[in-house]
């Protein structure tokens, strides 16, 4: 199956459920293709592309869309279902990209210290502690676990810094959930998903969510948070040679740090997700 075909079997993130700003008609891009979003009198959703219509459905405060007819499974996030926490979409961010650069450099955590100074990380603080990386076999998903980072701000509630504990899940090619130490509860995890609208192969939309136990913050103030975080990767993502995130080991060099992308380009390629991705060197040249 060619990595278009493949793509097309997964689910995309479009837009947030009931934005009051979201024009009746609303056009954008899923996987090279124009899409255009409906929104009817009744509150119901429909997407159109070429006189054809995708299925949509609604999840995690978000409408998703696929092309396929018969679409895997959208992946479970139980903490969804706990309606103690606050869950916060933190509407788009724009990237030109390749929509799996911009999941692997979530699950990157060595850059703390040097792109998110003083927020996730800071020096001296910059070691990487061995941590665990397997793939579920049963579930099909990337985890990653015992991740331990020192972080002066590790959340907008955190009033001091702390050792943050991280565990990550990849469920599907473009979207990655992060668990990861809450700073006001020891007894629960806050969950931080990256969820990723491929625009094409190069370029791709990030819409970040966050299921959260903080009773303090505003919404506004989580998201204003949130977005500051990305924002400061998107400056790192853009300049990346290539755009296309190399699955081929010999193309560029991992270090111990990079064990959960080590594990993620070896899954996408073992399930032929590679749609944003250069398997081979020469691809370079086109990429």
């Amino acid at each position: 199956m060619n990595p278009i075909e493949r793509a097309k079997q997964d689910w995309y993130p479009i837009a947030i459920v009931n934005d009051p700003r979201r024009p009746k008609f609303y056009a954008t891009r899923v996987l090279g293709r124009d899409i255009v979003l409906e929104t009817k009198m009744d509150g119901s959703v429909s997407v159109l592309s070429d006189g054809e219509h995708w299925k949509t459905i609604e999840a995690y405060d978000h409408i998703w869309t696929t092309p396929s007819e018969n679409p895997r499974p959208l992946f479970s996030i139980p903490e969804a279902s706990e309606r103690d926490r606050r869950f916060v979409p933190c509407g788009v961010v724009h990237v030109r990209c390749s929509p799996l650069r911009a999941v692997e450099n979530f699950l990157d955590i060595a850059h703390f210290p040097f792109v998110h100074t003083d927020i996730l990380g800071s020096e001296p603080h910059t070691e990487v502690v061995p941590y665990k990386v397997d793939i579920d076999e049963t579930k099909d998903e990337v985890i990653a676990t015992q991740v331990k980072f020192f972080q002066p701000q590790a959340a907008k509630s955190a009033n001091e810094g702390i050792v943050t504990e991280y565990t990550y899940r990849v469920p599907s090619p473009m979207n990655a959930i992060l668990y990861k130490t809450c700073p006001t509860r020891d007894d629960v995890q806050d969950v931080i998903t990256l969820f990723v609208q491929p625009l094409d192969e190069d370029n791709c939309a990030v819409w970040p969510w966050m299921a959260l136990y903080d009773e303090e913050s505003s919404m506004a103030d989580m998201v204003e948070f949130q977005q500051l975080i990305f924002l400061q990767d998107r400056n790192i993502l853009e300049n990346q040679i290539p755009k296309r995130l190399p699955i081929d080991p010999k193309m560029e060099i991992p270090t111990r740090a990079d064990l959960t992308s080590v594990a993620y380009r070896r899954w996408l390629k073992k399930n032929g997700a590679l749609y944003g991705a250069l398997t081979h060197a020469v691809d370079q040249r086109a990429g």
